[in-house]
C-alpha cells in the first residue's frame, strides 16, 4: 500500500465536479468485508487489515462460499455500498468519517479505506477487490474529498454541519420507521388473537344459553310469581274460571266415576240388572278361596 489520498493543489482529477457534487460515480467490486483497526490511518494499519480479510476469504472459498459483489456509489457526501441487484444499501460511509484511503501496488486488485462507525465510534477498515478499477476508485474517493473540502471552505464550515444534521435526522427517521413497522406487526398479532378467541373452530356447534327446563322440556312453574291476567281485546279482564261443586268427584281424565251398583234399575235392561244384582249379593256373602274367606262386610269377624 503506497497511495493515500491527499489534497494537493492543481491535481488533475478523472471526473467533473458536477458528477460528484450533483450525482455519483458508480463502480462494481467484490467486498471482502470490514474489520476493526486500532488507528484511523496508516499504511501498515491497512496492510494488516487486508491480510486478515484475505485469509478469511480463503477459508470461506474453501467452504464453497463466494465473495459477494457490491456496487459503490461515490459522491461528495460519502461512499455507499449497495447490493447490485436489489439496490439495498448495506453500508453508508459518510465522507467526513473516512480518514484514510489507499490501493495496493503489489496487488492492483485491492483497495481499501478506513471509516469511523457512527454508532460504536470504532474505526473500521473496508477492503474491496476490483479487477481493473482499484486505482481509479481510490482516485475518485480522493477527488470527492477535494471537492468536499473546497465546499467546506466556501461555506465557512456550515455545509459540513448541515450534512451532519441531515445524517442524524435520516438515522432517526429510519429508527422511527423500524419502530412503526414493529408496532404495526404487534397490532396485527393482537387482532389475530382476538379473532381466534371469538370465532369458534370449524365444524363446532354454537350453543346458545337457554332457560332451564324440567325433565319434560317444559319451563318449571313457580308459585312465587303469580300469573297476571291478560286483558281481552275489549280491554276487560277475562271471566273467572268455572269451578265444579266440591261434592262432584272426577277421575284422572276429568270424567265422573261410574259405579254400576249405584245405578237405578231403569238404567239397564232387566236381564243385565238381574245379573248385576246377583254379583252384588255374591260380593256381600264373601268368596272362599283355598280355605281363606274374604268378605267385604266389616262386621264379619272371619276376616
Amino acid at each position: 500500500m503506497n497511495r493515500a489520498f491527499n489534497r494537493k493543489k492543481d491535481k488533475s482529477w478523472m471526473h467533473t465536479p458536477e458528477a460528484l457534487a450533483k450525482h455519483y460515480i458508480p463502480y462494481n467490486a467484490k467486498f471482502l468485508g470490514n474489520t476493526e483497526v486500532e488507528a484511523p490511518k496508516g499504511t501498515e494499519v491497512v496492510k494488516d487489515a487486508v491480510r486478515k480479510l484475505k485469509f478469511q476469504r480463503h477459508i470461506k472459498k474453501s467452504e464453497g462460499q463466494k465473495t459477494p459483489k457490491v456496487e459503490l456509489q461515490i459522491s461528495i457526501y460519502g461512499v455507499k455500498i449497495l447490493d447490485p441487484k436489489t439496490k439495498d444499501v448495506q453500508h453508508n460511509c459518510q465522507l467526513h468519517r473516512i480518514s484514510f484511503c489507499a490501493d495496493d501496488k503489489t496487488d492492483k486488485r485491492i483497495f481499501t479505506f478506513i471509516c469511523k462507525d457512527s454508532e460504536s465510534n470504532k474505526h473500521l477498515c473496508y477492503v474491496f477487490d476490483s479487477e481493473k478499477c482499484a486505482e481509479e476508485i481510490t482516485l475518485t474517493i480522493g477527488q470527492a474529498f477535494d471537492l468536499a473540502y473546497k465546499k467546506f471552505l466556501e461555506s465557512g464550515g456550515k455545509d459540513v454541519e448541515t450534512r451532519k444534521q441531515i445524517g442524524t435526522l435520516q438515522k432517526r427517521i429510519q429508527e422511527l420507521e423500524t419502530e412503526n413497522s414493529e408496532l404495526k406487526q404487534q397490532l396485527q398479532d393482537l387482532e389475530e388473537q382476538l379473532m381466534i378467541a371469538h370465532v369458534p373452530p370449524a365444524g363446532s356447534i354454537c350453543i346458545k344459553p337457554q332457560m332451564s327446563t324440567d325433565v319434560f322440556d317444559m319451563v318449571p312453574f313457580s308459585t312465587v310469581t303469580p300469573l297476571e291476567p291478560v286483558l281481552a281485546s275489549n280491554g276487560c279482564p277475562p271471566p273467572p274460571p268455572t269451578t265444579l261443586p266440591p261434592d262432584i268427584r272426577k277421575d284422572l281424565f276429568g270424567a265422573e266415576p261410574f259405579d254400576p251398583f249405584t245405578c237405578g234399575s231403569a238404567d239397564f235392561p232387566p236381564d243385565i240388572q238381574s245379573k248385576l244384582d246377583e254379583m252384588q249379593e255374591g260380593f256381600k256373602m264373601g268368596l272362599t278361596l283355598e280355605g281363606t274367606v274374604f268378605s267385604l262386610d266389616p262386621l264379619d269377624s272371619r276376616c
